[in-house]
């Protein structure tokens, strides 16, 4: 099934499945429960944000435990597809119970969000897997790119649908749709596009092999998943390019990470822009992510993954630095900066997927991209390093240039990575019932 359109592009039509819930968990999930769900400024002594922070941080915790294991679990049942319906059917199962919670109901809100949380995640890890099951060498760059283009498109156009029906809310009085109801429609429609694009995506990839011979309770499932994890992790300090690979991509991961989670913040705290300005910047990022992950696929062809990230990570020093001299009120600055992250961020994304999927063997794809979601999982501490700077100096422009540093030791540590010996690596790999086998 390597290299086959009908596959590639059902692969890749799951990202642009759950791309909606993305947008809509970015843009909207977090508002609708600060402004509507929580009955008061605060709830456990917490406001709002602070709650849902934690409910991420919890969530993210869980994930770093479980992914590994999970998908050591589908590699030895050979069942990726099957893991990957469940756990999307089920992520999507509880984005659909979402806009239902009564407002007050802040347990029970904070607990959907997070079954669902785990779900994506969780399916990503499958649907990752499938990356080198699919594609040959010469061709995995390109393919991951198209996945990610499809899923910023995808996602994109849901999100220009919830902010024009989000626009539309006013008082009740004037045609029934409320802010509130619109949000509730706008997160119910991302779960049920979720499911529908995934039945097609799921309809094209490769079936799942044979189970094992023998009967197999969940618990004998866990037992060899967990135990797999453990024997590959106690075996990884072999590889030594393949971790140098993975350490670099912690530390500029950590950049990427926080230019995501900390844009908003940034732009109407230090830049004092209005939310308009930032919703827009929000859909130029979406929009040029999608170009901008097809074109560095191209660029891969020519000059490789391993260099044409290393360009990525040139163009995120300029972005830091871009950031720090921005006016206060720049409107047309951010916006600039906007486009020029669209226009890296798919290519840094999707080529270190591809170049990861390359070094890993195949036949345990599921958990090494549960090892995968960890990394991007411990890459966490750049916001944490952005906020005590920010903490410490009353001024987020000096904390932004801690980004820059993220992105520079970054380059110096992937530079040294050799590929082609990674790459050479991944046949030393066999895998027996519970056990990694080093040749």
């Amino acid at each position: 099934m390597k290299n086959d359109k009908r596959t590639i592009f059902g692969w890749a039509m799951y990202d642009w499945a759950n791309s909606a819930y993305i947008t809509i968990f970015g843009a909207v999930i977090g508002a609708f429960f600060t402004g509507t769900i929580m009955p008061d400024d605060t709830y456990w002594g917490l406001s709002g944000e602070s709650l849902f922070s934690i409910l991420v941080g919890i969530g993210s915790i869980l994930l770093m435990l479980a992914m590994p294991v999970l998908g050591a679990m589908a590699d030895y049942a050979s069942a990726k597809r099957m893991y990957l319906r469940n756990f999307a059917f089920l992520g999507a199962a509880f984005v659909l119970i979402t806009p239902f919670v009564p407002d007050g109901q802040v347990p029970l809100f904070l607990a959907v969000v997070l079954i669902g949380q785990f779900g994506f995640v969780a399916a990503n890890v499958f649907y990752d897997g499938f990356l080198p099951e699919i594609a040959t060498d010469d061709t995995i760059d390109k393919v991951s790119s198209k996945g990610f283009a499809l899923g910023y498109l995808g996602g994109g156009l849901y999100l220009v649908f919830a902010l024009i029906l989000i626009s539309l809310g006013g008082d009740e009085a004037e045609g029934g749709l409320t802010e509130s109801l619109a949000a509730r429609i706008s997160i119910f429609g991302s779960g049920l596009w979720w499911i529908g694009f995934s039945l097609f995506s799921l309809a094209r990839l490769p079936a799942d092999g044979a189970p094992p011979d023998r009967a197999m309770t969940f618990g004998d499932y866990v037992s060899i998943g967990f135990g797999r994890t453990m024997s590959t992790v106690r075996k990884l300090r072999t590889f030594p390019q393949l971790l140098l690979f993975v350490v670099a991509f912690i530390v500029y991961n950590s950049g990427t990470g926080t230019v995501i989670a900390v844009s908003g913040p940034y732009a109407e705290d230090t830049l004092d822009l209005a939310l308009e300005t930032i919703a827009l910047a929000f859909l130029i990022v979406q929009f040029i992510a999608f170009f901008g992950a097809l074109m560095f696929g191209r660029i891969s062809d020519r000059i490789g993954p391993k260099r044409s990230v290393m360009v990525t990570l040139y163009i995120w020093v300029g972005i830091a630095f871009l950031a720090f001299f921005i006016p206060k009120g720049s409107d047309a600055g951010f916006l600039l900066l906007a486009a020029i992250v669209g226009f890296v961020l798919g290519g840094v994304q999707a080529l270190s997927r591809s170049l990861y999927g390359t070094m890993i063997p195949e036949e345990a794809s599921a958990e090494f991209f549960g090892f995968f979601s960890v990394f991007s999982k411990l890459s966490g501490i750049g916001p944490l390093v952005f906020g005590a700077i920010s903490a410490a100096t009353g001024s987020g422009r000096a904390a932004i240039l801690s980004v820059a540093a993220f992105f520079v030791v970054g380059l110096v540590l992937l530079a040294r990575v050799d590929v082609d010996e990674a790459r050479r690596s991944r046949e030393r790999w066999s895998f027996t019932g519970a056990e990694a086998e080093v040749e």
